[in-house]
């Protein structure tokens, strides 16, 4: 999962992932959503790291910055055909879920430092008021396994590897990286997509759930 010093970072192939998608268009996740305006101060200085490592990254991305809260998979009208897909039914049932919390303050998380999965580059959320945990919990459903990594790692992906670098050079760059001590305030969660044959197209907001 995270980047070993004496392996290759993954890189990421840029084109359509046909066997993957399967003609399927719309691939759906919860995530709270950097705002333009609100946030930002703290998107600027998100660019400028990225910035200090486009020599080896994707630079055709339009994904806005975002924390996945949960990986739906591709939205469908219908009941499931494939193990990845995500009936429209069980996001009205996320939604009573997570109406059941009662959620009525804002989200308090907090950026730590810059790090790096095998095939992106990212930025730490600190989450130490288990605010993630409590939500995640009211997303998760028993007739669904969400499309994820077995732990969760609360992040901001910065970029995608472009090409083959090794671990150990990106970890000496990441070590030239200032601490990073920022709080990030969030009254919305989004359930939204993105297109699946857009390689790091935008997110599209469906529905949002106001916290205050």
């Amino acid at each position: 999962m995270f980047i070993k010093p004496n392996q290759f970072v993954i890189p990421t192939e840029q084109r359509d992932y046909s066997e993957w998608h399967r003609g399927r268009t719309r691939y759906a996740l919860w995530y709270l959503l950097l705002d333009q305006v609100k946030h930002a101060e703290i998107i600027k200085q998100l660019d400028q790291i990225r910035h200090q490592f486009s020599d080896c990254l994707i630079k055709s991305s339009n994904r806005q910055y975002h924390i996945t809260l949960y990986i739906g998979g591709f939205l469908t009208c219908d009941e499931s055909i494939y193990n990845d897909d995500f009936p429209q039914s069980l996001f009205v049932k996320q939604q009573q879920q997570l109406e059941s919390l009662n959620l009525s303050h804002s989200i308090t998380l907090k950026l730590t430092a810059v790090n790096s999965f095998e095939s992106a580059l990212f930025v730490q959320v600190s989450d130490s008021l288990h605010q993630l945990t409590s939500i995640r919990s009211a997303l998760r459903l028993a007739q669904h396994t969400e499309v994820a990594a077995q732990t969760y790692c609360a992040h901001i992906t910065l970029g995608l590897y472009a090409q083959k670098v090794m671990g150990q050079d990106v970890l000496q760059r990441l070590d030239a990286c200032a601490a990073l001590d920022v709080e990030l305030e969030f009254d919305q969660i989004h359930f939204g997509y993105y297109s699946a044959q857009t390689l790091q197209g935008p997110l599209h907001s469906l529905y949002c759930f106001n916290l205050e």
